[in-house]
């Protein structure tokens, strides 16, 4: 316990985070980097972007909401500080993403009309469930799914969308940058304190096995619909879906559960 403390405490995120890799950075990424102009001047790849982005933003106001609202629900002091931690990343994440839709051209007054109309149906479903989860204060079930689920899933998303934007829009790079480091420390969380509290309350695995099937099923569904277009789109779609599932297994095994695979698959 005394390394979860340690790894976990407000200190040490300050240190590797404020202090460390975010420091000198406007938005997570450095002060005068802008999106590329091929992307600014042409108009489907912009809209392509505010797509994408869209669902970024909605991801994240669902991890902030849930991340806030496990802070009570906690059993414990160094899980309550570490949820503190989170909340801010979390936030921070809905921040910069939210700047990155201004700066393709969304306008402030525009923006919750864009997010509704542009987000993806089952990622919202995704979000209801494990917020429904948060909403009764359920500590286990609400960190699987928020960092196990949720945070997995993320991590994946922004480490292919960093590849790909390595050469292309290194503004967008340097963003995606500080994000995965923020949800591999969230993913290690979940990791090292649910396994803990699944050995200890073995009766709930049923109940929380079958929420990650039915988020999993959600997820599935929004990457297929993102994939819609040409082959190599949709390839690249399938094999993230593929990816995520894999890591999923590992780490729901590594916490004591068994992988529930999506409704239909």
């Amino acid at each position: 316990m005394t390394e979860f403390l340690k790894a976990y405490s407000i200190q040490s995120w300050l240190e590797s985070a404020p202090q460390g890799y975010l420091e000198h950075t406007q938005f997570g990424h450095p002060e005068g980097e802008r999106e590329p102009d091929r992307l600014l001047e042409n108009p489907q790849l912009r809209d392509q972007a505010i797509g994408g982005c869209v669902q970024l933003v909605v991801g994240e106001r669902c991890a902030l909401a849930a991340s806030s609202g496990l802070v009570n629900a906690a059993p414990d002091e160094a899980s309550k500080r570490f949820l503190a931690t989170q909340t801010l990343d979390e936030a921070r994440h809905v921040e910069i993403f939210t700047q990155r839709l201004y700066d393709l051209g969304v306008k402030k007054i525009e923006l919750e009309d864009v997010l509704s109309q542009r987000a993806n149906p089952n990622l919202v479903k995704f979000a209801e469930v494990l917020l429904e989860k948060v909403d009764k204060k359920d500590f286990v079930a609400g960190v699987v799914g928020q960092n196990i689920v949720l945070e997995g899933m993320a991590f994946c998303v922004f480490e292919m969308m960093h590849q790909g934007a390595l050469e292309q829009n290194p503004k967008f790079a340097h963003t995606l940058e500080g994000t995965i480091a923020d949800e591999r420390r969230h993913v290690g969380f979940g990791e090292n304190r649910i396994g803990t509290l699944i050995q200890e309350n073995p009766d709930r695995k049923p109940e929380i096995q079958a929420m990650q099937r039915d988020m999993s099923t959600h997820m599935l569904l929004a990457f297929n619909a993102l994939g819609r277009g040409d082959d190599e789109q949709s390839q690249r779609t399938d094999e993230l879906g593929v990816r995520i599932l894999h890591e999923f297994k590992i780490r729901l095994e590594r916490v004591g559960l068994e992988y529930q695979a999506p409704l239909g698959s």
